[in-house]
């Protein structure tokens, strides 16, 4: 048995096809934990007896330390190894998440969500980079667009596991199945991912966040940052507002129905690992313009339609929008960055996450005091306006 995974671990040195199957898995199952809690707010705020805007703090408390944890780690995994630090991230996420199920506070289980956002985030930029430096550069470019696709799938697959387990088993059953799939993530990664060399730099760790501010007041970049910060923000604000949307007139779905309709935004996803094809095709701005097109007028057509398929077509169209901008606004920020694109996409991936903070906070600050159609038509203004934003960029 020994020599047979002794074989398999030297053979993997050359797989990149399993090792990029490794990233993907791990990058779908770590990034689910963000919107794991998404569907899960008004049970927690029943079992608790708490509002659902307090409630709503089981996501936001996640996908806050999450962005945070992407300042500190990614200078981290230049110094102690990509590898090492994913390892470190699943095996921390192996032993906190189920205890996120035994917890009969929410208190402790919103402090346990930072805790577990914190150690879910040294899994994204040490992957990326993980990728730019063991697959050769023919190679990169798709891999980097399928471990991207597994962060986005995330989005919906998240989703769609806990509403399907908590339905069924109960909210702690999510996080103790969780618990084991992060078991299953670190017996791949551990067994058959290529150990890279750390670096072991001797760089002032203050120079990556004094490089982030420096980048962020440069004039191109500063508004692609503006438009990272509505991303997610609208994608989570979305998913956040879409279940009680539904559950009204003249919808009026089940749990199980509004299931299938979140399932159906999987298949907006499918745009994400061409981005790289579109951009050379007809070039970063366009095809990011596109994408801020697509997601407005698709939430727009979702806040407004009376219809249940135009609802569900729209959707679909809403998550492609979002799909192939994330990847699309990553490249344009890398190629404007130039030397300092590691601390450019790190920001980016700040700003991302902390969108992904305040979707909940605002959809149901603006629910409690207008309406569903108000949130999701707030959101589709804020895409709207990222669009215009984007005459702004200079590509060259």
């Amino acid at each position: 048995m020994t020599e047979f995974v002794g074989k398999v671990r030297l053979s993997s040195e050359k797989n990149y096809p399993w090792m990029t199957a490794i990233l993907v898995w791990c990058a779908l199952v770590v990034v689910s934990s963000l919107y794991i809690t998404l569907p899960m707010a008004s049970v927690f705020a029943s079992t608790f007896k708490v509002t659902p805007e307090i409630a709503a703090w089981t996501s936001s408390a996640f996908s806050f330390a999450y962005a945070i944890g992407f300042l500190l780690f990614g200078p981290l995994s230049d110094r102690y190894g990509r590898k090492q630090l994913m390892l470190s991230g699943l095996v921390a996420l192996l032993f906190i998440t189920p205890l996120l199920g035994l917890m009969t506070s929410l208190s402790g289980l919103i402090a346990l969500r930072v805790v577990q956002g914190l150690a879910a985030a040294t899994f994204g930029p040490s992957a990326l980079a993980y990728v730019a430096e063991m697959f050769p550069l023919e190679k990169r470019v798709a891999t980097v667009g399928f471990v991207s696709t597994g962060f986005l799938m995330a989005g919906i697959a998240g989703q769609l596991f806990s509403s399907l387990v908590s339905q069924n088993l109960g909210w702690p059953y999510v996080f103790y199945i969780l618990g084991a799939l992060y078991f299953l993530s670190t017996i791949l990664l551990s067994s058959f991912l290529p150990k890279g060399e750390a670096r072991g730099t001797e760089a002032n760790v203050l120079t990556p966040f004094k490089q982030m501010v420096a980048i962020l007041f440069r004039k191109p970049l500063f508004f692609c940052y503006v438009i990272t910060g509505t991303l997610l923000l609208s994608f989570v604000g979305m998913y956040t507002t879409l279940g009680n949307y539904l559950t009204q007139a003249p919808f009026a779905l089940t749990a199980n129905q509004i299931l299938t309709v979140r399932a159906a935004g999987i298949l907006g996803m499918i745009l994400s690992p061409f981005a790289g094809q579109l951009v050379a095709r007809y070039g970063l701005k366009p095809v990011l313009q596109a994408g801020l097109i697509f997601g407005a007028a698709g939430l727009t057509a979702v806040g407004i339609s009376s219809s249940l398929p135009v609802l569900i077509g729209m959707s679909v169209v809403f998550v492609a929008g979002i799909s192939i901008t994330v990847p699309t606004l990553i490249s344009l920020i890398g190629n404007l960055a130039g030397e300092a694109r590691g601390a450019a996409v790190t920001l980016y991936t700040f700003i991302l996450f902390i969108g992904a903070t305040l979707g909940p906070i605002i959809a149901l600050y603006l629910q409690k005091t207008g309406s569903c159609v108000l949130t999701l038509e707030t959101f589709a203004l804020l895409l709207a306006a990222a669009f215009g934003l984007s005459y702004f960029v200079k590509t060259q």
